[in-house]
């Protein structure tokens, strides 16, 4: 019964989808706009289709460099969440220092990766890292900054040690934040891949669009966009089936099914 529902849902999400584009296709149509100003959405699916064999190796680069930013960014903001979460000390020195260098547009640090690293692949990965860093960070020192107090006094009271106070309690009551961070980290590792794309690299769906748009090739840059929010999508939705085998019970009944 909860599976036909869900089914229901999700054709009803689907069928929406496809009538929103096909009023927009209308609109478009009945307006005369330009294609360089707003392609067709049927533009954009033809030209999906004839450049696809195309764009492919560029989808997959960008793919590699994004999941590989990603789990560098993931592993490096976990540690230092779980570090400034439980340690006082270390939230008053490092917080300041990692809100700081959040605050600085990411489009500044990628000529400094090039300078470094030259132009192309790791420039990419590490603009996906540094930008998925700071929200896996501040969930996860939010989680165990948080922990109720009474909690860990009972825990302390029967001999637990401050390790184990992070293994049983700190970590698992992370999970739900870990997991919402991961969904916002992965999108925002696509920005810090496709930036770094369009400055210095002759690769990739940023680079692909870069040279549609000096060739006034509109409907292949909005390909170019529509495949990169594919790739996001099936991730999102990866780690949003992850969480939900893994932490279900935070979430409510109607987006807890299976």
């Amino acid at each position: 019964m909860i599976t036909s529902i869900d089914g229901l849902r999700r054709f009803r999400s689907a069928l929406l989808i496809l009538c929103l584009f096909a009023t927009c296709d209308l609109l478009c149509l009945l307006f005369q706009v330009s294609d360089l100003v707003l392609p067709r959405p049927s533009q954009i699916a033809a030209a999906l289709v004839t450049y696809f064999p195309a764009l492919l190796p560029h989808a997959l680069q960008t793919l590699s460099e994004t999941i590989i930013g990603f789990v560098i960014g993931v592993f490096a903001g976990a540690l230092l969440g779980i570090l400034i979460g439980w340690s006082k000390t270390a939230y008053d020195v490092t917080y300041p220092i990692m809100v700081g260098f959040a605050s600085v547009p990411k489009i500044a640090v990628v000529p400094i990766f090039v300078l470094w690293f030259g132009s192309g692949f790791v420039p990419a990965v590490l603009t996906a890292a540094v930008i998925c860093l700071f929200p896996v960070m501040v969930n996860i020192a939010a989680a165990l900054a948080t922990t109720e107090p009474e909690l860990e006094d009972v825990l302390r009271s029967l001999g637990a040690s401050r390790l184990e106070l992070l293994r049983n309690v700190g970590i698992p009551r992370a999970l739900p934040y870990f997991f919402a961070s991961l969904k916002v980290a992965i999108t925002l590792a696509f920005v810090g891949s496709v930036l770094s794309e369009t400055i210095a690299s002759n690769r990739g769906i940023g680079n692909a669009m870069l040279v549609a748009t000096t060739s006034f090739n509109i409907p292949l840059v909005f390909a170019a966009i529509f495949l990169l929010s594919f790739l996001g999508i099936c991730l999102y939705e990866i780690f949003a089936f992850i969480e939900r085998r893994v932490c279900g019970w935070s979430l409510r009944n109607d987006f807890a099914i299976a």
